[in-house]
Parts: structure tokens; C-alpha cells; sequence
């Protein structure tokens, strides 16, 4: 299985709606009610396509390759002359989104186009903290290192326009990830959801 990471583009969006619907409900359920979650697809968490139009998201994309001896039974016909067999090339499963992740260099902190207390005027990279934003991993795919790749990828392009800092608005699950990439705890936050819900996060930041 290879796993490249590329900027995300539009045509990519109706797949990583559905790529942050599983990851949100597959791998926070341990940290927030249910109640919470389906809310937070609703009013919080979703497609920033501001991220996208300023070339600040990736995704991580699969592609499993599959052997010709795996192919065995779909080998086309000996044709060739001398009886000897053609030659095949490596076949490829298709492409497919399975995780993602951006910075930002506007200040919202979070939040998904959805999501109502956006502010999305430029940082200054002197004086400002750079924006990592929007996480999420299939859960099929967890723990494989993905959103390492993707933070990697993220924490690279920031220093290279200039930032020395970063932050993030992170969720409970997201925590321990970021605490182990060099990130500290700032403080504790509520994101509103609306109907009387909220949703706890903390602000986490890290010198780069």
C-alpha cells in the first residue's frame, strides 16, 4: 500500500465529506456523546473550501498495487509468436482519500464552511501564529502515520512562508497525537453547536 500526500482541489470535496463524517463519528465517539458529534457535523465540522482555494490543504491519498501473479486468474491470452508469454505491467487499485489535513495563515482557528464564527482576515507571520486545521483520518486507516505525513507536510509549508509559530483549536481525540508532535496545552475552549450543545476543545500551540 502507498500513501502520497498532494494539495487537496475541488473535485476532491464530495469525498472528504464523506472521509470527516466517518472519521468524526468512527473515532471521537470515546471523547464525545453522540448527540454531540451528529451536531458538530451540522454547525462545526466540514469542508473549509477557503483552505482549498489557498492551497494550504493536503490530502492523503491510497493506492493499493496489486501484483501480476496476484492477477493469475485474469491473464490475457498467449498471442505473442514465440509461444512465450506477454508481458504484463503492475496493475493499480483506484486512488482513494484517507485522510487530510491544512494550515492557515487567516485567523479562524476551526470550523468548516458551516461553521458561523469564522474570521478569515490574514495573519501576520512576524507577529501571528499560523493555523492548523481540519484533521481527520478514515478509521480504517488510523494509526498507520498518516496524519504525521499530513502535519509534516503542514508544518513544512508554514516555516516556509514565513511562520515561526503554530497553533490549532484541537479536539480530546486529537490531544495525545499533538503532545507527542511537540505541541502544548494552551487552555480549554468550547466550540458552540447550538441547542444547548457545545463541544470542548483546547487550544494547543508549538514553536517551529
Amino acid at each position: 500500500m502507498k500513501i502520497a500526500i498532494r494539495l487537496a482541489e475541488t473535485r476532491d470535496i464530495p469525498e472528504l465529506r464523506e472521509l470527516i463524517e466517518a472519521s468524526v463519528l468512527g473515532l471521537q465517539a470515546g471523547d464525545y456523546s453522540l448527540a454531540q458529534l451528529k451536531r458538530a457535523l451540522e454547525a462545526v465540522y466540514g469542508v473549509d473550501t477557503q483552505l482549498i482555494a489557498d492551497k494550504t490543504y493536503f490530502v492523503a491519498e491510497a493506492r493499493n498495487e496489486v501484483r501480476n501473479n496476484e492477477a493469475s486468474s485474469n491473464k490475457a491470452p498467449n498471442n505473442s509468436a514465440d509461444g512465450a508469454s506477454p508481458k504484463r505491467e503492475p496493475e493499480s487499485a483506484p486512488l482513494k482519500i484517507v485522510g487530510c489535513g491544512g494550515w492557515s495563515r487567516r485567523k479562524t482557528l476551526y470550523g468548516g464552511d458551516q461553521f458561523s464564527d469564522r474570521e478569515d482576515s490574514l495573519l501576520d507571520p512576524a507577529t501571528d501564529a499560523a493555523k492548523i486545521r481540519a484533521f481527520f483520518v478514515h478509521p480504517a486507516w488510523a494509526r498507520r502515520g498518516i496524519g504525521g505525513m499530513i502535519l509534516d507536510a503542514c508544518e513544512s509549508a508554514a516555516k516556509a512562508t514565513g511562520f515561526h509559530r503554530l497553533e490549532m483549536g484541537a479536539t480530546l481525540t486529537g490531544i495525545p497525537f499533538y503532545k507527542a508532535k511537540g505541541y502544548a496545552e494552551l487552555e480549554q475552549t468550547e466550540a458552540p453547536l447550538g441547542t444547548g450543545l457545545s463541544l470542548p476543545i483546547v487550544r494547543m500551540a508549538k514553536n517551529v
